[in-house]
């Protein structure tokens, strides 16, 4: 299993994330129900990792960051969800 997605957290950014092609951290935090300190934490580990692209730009004088799932994030979510279906088959 991937150690990165077993946060509840970063699991719900990377699925998440499969809906859109880029979405702003305010709508991010808004959908997942967490705080801002909280979801940049997580964040970053995913941007560490190479799972997530981040794009910072400024709208009307304010800051504005954006996400999007690359395709290693998206390929760890598979990979991910293909284990967690393994174990639930094994204790069936």
């Amino acid at each position: 299993m991937d150690e990165l997605l077993l946060s509840k957290v970063r699991l719900g950014v990377v699925a998440e994330l499969l809906n859109f092609d880029w979405i702003a951290f305010s709508e991010l935090a808004r959908s997942l129900d967490v705080s801002n300190g909280n979801l940049g934490a997580h964040l970053s580990k995913l941007v560490d990792a190479g799972y997530v692209d981040e794009e910072k730009s400024f709208a009307n004088r304010r800051p504005l960051s954006r996400y999007r799932l690359t395709q290693r994030g998206r390929e760890a979510f598979a990979s991910h969800v293909t284990e967690l279906q393994s174990l639930l088959k094994a204790a069936q």
